[in-house]
Parts: structure tokens; sequence; C-alpha cells
């Protein structure tokens, strides 16, 4: 692995924790809850447990993909990797694209010893998979103890990269390839520019290893902001993408797992991600900064806990039948919708 490589997952890491690199609107503030006044539930007897392709959460959440392929990104990596553990969540590892490159690094993309339990996401690139062929895919999983392999779409984060990849043809039929050879289950995710169905939906037609889409929408983390911080032009497209809410919903009537990132704050913007339709919430850089700042544990505990007063306050005993809830839609998004 270059230098450059290795210096620019150190930035990733440093400009999200250190600077304003979220999307401009959160899209999720433009949902309301209609209140339900005559409680029929007991608080003690709400059920979080979700069903995520061959595992069971404890709670429909996921830390998704952080980092990995230097010293930092270990120790960030295995602190995530406990909480997941402790509360029975997903939790997904940064690109391994590194580890690839220079097999040395695999140890920071290692945390099942941490973790024994819960489902272990793997991360390639899309562009990336172009230039690998299924045994490499295979092996970079196996070593990591993974049990599926996220394939993020980033065209948006890697156009204003400065060094970033720009040859995207053929992409569908490598994605499609490479999903028929490996043995894991695929999770198809957005790096903040959002999926919506009819973007992928041919796509999902041809593999049936693809399980899970994580939307990973506008509304948190722009990567392409990351990009800019680090020299790259971003110019007139700051805003660029589609919010996370939108994404979800544009799923509704498909059989498609989906997975909620982009936006994703605190337990209030999980309730409204799950009564749109999605399986499991996901969130990454409000985590982070919460394990930067000693508070991580604590952070998910009033995540889970707000997650369950929603749950209360419209008679939704479960996170599917937050479905069933009444939702009121404004701001921006009553135009998506």
């Amino acid at each position: 692995m270059s230098e450059q490589t290795k210096s620019r997952k150190g930035d990733h890491i440093r400009i999200a924790l250190e600077e304003d690199v979220d999307y401009e609107y959160n899209f999720f503030d433009d949902i309301n809850f209609i209140h339900e006044p005559l409680s029929k539930l007991n608080y003690d007897d709400l059920d979080l447990k979700t069903k995520f392709i061959d595992h069971e959460l404890n709670t429909p959440l996921m830390i998704t993909a952080i980092t990995g392929g230097y010293e930092e990104g270990k120790k960030i990596n295995k602190k995530l990797a406990e909480a997941c553990e402790k509360y029975g969540l997903a939790f997904g590892l940064g690109s391994q694209r590194a580890m690839i490159e220079k097999p040395e690094l695999i140890e920071t993309y290692k945390v099942r010893e941490v973790a024994p339990s819960i489902p272990i996401v793997g991360n390639i690139g899309a562009a990336q998979l172009i230039s690998y062929d299924s045994f490499q895919i295979n092996d970079m999983l196996k070593n990591v103890d993974a049990n599926y392999l996220a394939v993020h779409l980033n065209t948006l984060q890697e156009l204003i990269q400065p060094e970033g990849d720009r040859n995207f043809k053929g992409l569908t039929e490598k994605i499609i390839s490479i999903s028929k050879e490996i043995e894991y289950p695929i999770i198809l995710k957005e790096t903040g520019a959002g999926i919506t169905y009819d973007s992928v939906k041919e796509l999902l037609s041809k593999s049936n290893k693809i399980k899970v889409v994580d939307v990973s929408g506008t509304s948190g983390t722009s990567w392409s902001k990351i990009e800019e911080f680090r020299g790259g032009r971003l110019g007139a497209l700051g805003e660029w993408g589609n919010p996370t809410p939108y994404c979800v919903n544009s799923f509704k009537n498909s059989n498609t797992l989906v997975i909620a990132s982009g936006g994703i704050q605190n337990g209030l913007d999980v309730a409204k991600a799950l009564a749109l339709g999605a399986d499991v919430a996901g969130s990454a850089n409000p985590l982070l900064k919460a394990q930067f700042n000693g508070t991580l544990n604590e952070e998910i505990e009033n995540w889970i806990t707000d997650l369950k007063r929603v749950m209360m306050l419209t008679n939704s005993s479960t996170p599917k039948e937050l479905r069933k809830s009444k939702l009121v839609i404004s701001g921006y998004l009553k135009y998506y919708m």
C-alpha cells in the first residue's frame, strides 16, 4: 500500500472528527410522529430483536463502515466492535483494499476476538472490484472472520478525491460476476449520496446474493466534503445526492432488507427510519465521536432508550410495528415523498 493510501485513511478519520462535514440539511428533521396518548404496552415487554440476514440483532442498529489499514484504525475498530458485541449490534469494517495490497495490515481489521457473536461486515469499493478476483475477495473476508461483504458505491467521493478512480465502466457486470463466485452474502451500500430502488432494481434482479441495501443517503456525513478538506474541488456539488428517508421509502414495495444510514443522529432518528420501512438503522460518525469522547456505551444506551420510548408513544411493541405509526412529513422532504 502506498504512503498516500495510508495517509488518506488517517485523514478521513481526523477530518470527520474535527471538521464540519455534514450535509447542510437533515431530512429526518422533516419527519414527526403522531403521538398516541392511550398507551397499551408494558415498557419491559418491548422486543427490539431484529433479523439481520443470518443473524439476530438485539437492537436494529449497525455501526456502519468506519476504518482500518493503519495502526489507529485497529484501536478504533476494536473499541467499536466491543460495544457492538455488548449491545448486540452489527458492525462494519472500513474498506479492506489496504489489506489486499499490503497483507501485514490484516491485523488492523481483526475484531472477532472482542466480538465473537455479532455479524461483522467486510468492505470493498465497487470500483476496486474491477481489479480483484473472487479468490482475493473470499480470502479478504476469511482473514478477518467476516460474515458478509459490503460493496460500497462512492462515485461522488471518487470524483472529488484528488487521487480517486474515474473509470466505472462495466461495474454492474463485475458486481454480478463477483456475487456469483464469492461465498458471502452481499450488502450493496452507498457512501452518503443515496441509493434508490429504481437505481438498483435491475442489479437486484440479476443477483440473489445481494441480500441487503444500505441506502446511505444525504443528511449525515458527506464524504465529498471530507475529500474537499483533503484538497479536492467540490464546487457546486456540496449537497448532491438523494435524501436518506426518500431512499428508504423507495424500497417500501420491494422484498429487499434495508439499512437506513446517513443522518441517523439519535434514537428518535432510528425510530423514524424504521417507521419509513427500514429494517435496521446505521450510523458511523456520531458513534465514532462518542468513542473518542469516552461516552460510546452511554450514547448507545441513550439511543436504545429513546427508540423504546418512541415505540411506547406509538403503541409499537416491535420495531416492525413502527411501520404502522402515523407520520407527518414536512419541509423539503414532502416534495420528495
